[in-house]
């Protein structure tokens, strides 16, 4: 379903030259809910922003679905993009002029989707992530944890085959993280989608069924997570970055 094959990119600041991703090689071949971590710095990012083709790798093959993507146009990433990747990012980048109900059809709309199945696709979607009574609702009248089910609903809304999280419980209080990253497991397993998400937090890696762990650039381990509580998760982990 995911494929990174020896994966390079390197930024210029000034006049240096700045290699975040040496190499980087990552498989997925089920569906699930998978974690990467590292350090500030390690590339992590810049890895999340490459599988999300906002971005194009300087060598190296990304696959998706059975897709090449690092191959795309810009023209392209942004069809493919748009229908076969659900990105959620930590601020919610919700319109604050519409409702949920009109941010979860978003997508659909921009692409002139029919107005009547597009609506009933996000109100179901919605209803299913527990914002059955909240659809007219703007943003400022949402919590932070309904804001982020709302921008949730809007990724799932043309069933990708990878979902995208960058630090999606950032601006969550501590019970509201731990519903949002039990309901990523859920939908992982109910929507047979691959999401990826990029966290720091070893109590959010701990519901992920896989933990790769990025270091340098590189991808230095993958931790399974199965029989590990948080505190052992977190633990592999700060083995894996002390010795990379």
């Amino acid at each position: 379903m995911l494929r990174c094959t020896d994966v390079r990119k390197t930024y210029r600041v000034g006049a240096r030259q700045v290699e975040a991703l040496r190499g980087i090689d990552l498989r997925i071949d089920e569906p699930g809910f998978y974690a990467i971590m590292g350090r500030s710095g390690s590339g992590k990012s810049t890895l999340l922003h490459l599988l999300a083709a906002l971005d194009k790798p300087d060598s190296g093959e990304i696959e998706i679905g059975g897709t090449r993507i690092d191959r795309f146009n810009e023209r392209d990433a942004t069809d493919f993009r748009r229908t076969k990747i659900g990105i959620v990012f930590q601020q919610f980048n919700l319109i604050p002029t519409m409702t949920a109900l009109e941010n979860a059809e978003l997508p659909a709309i921009l692409t002139g989707a029919s107005a009547e199945e597009s609506r009933k696709r996000a109100a179901d979607l919605l209803a299913r992530l527990g914002l059955r009574d909240r659809l007219d609702h703007r943003p400022d009248a949402l919590s932070g944890g309904e804001q982020q089910r709302v921008a949730i609903a809007r990724a799932l809304h043309f069933s990708p085959s990878l979902l995208l999280a960058d630090e999606p419980t950032g601006n969550l209080d501590s019970a509201s993280s731990q519903g949002l990253w039990a309901l990523l497991s859920e939908i992982a397993q109910e929507h047979s989608v691959s999401i990826v998400m990029v966290t720091h937090e070893p109590a959010a890696a701990a519901h992920c069924r896989d933990v790769f762990v990025v270091a340098d650039g590189r991808v230095k381990t993958r931790i399974s997570t199965e029989g590990l509580d948080e505190s052992a998760v977190a633990a592999r982990y700060q083995q894996s970055v002390a010795t990379a």
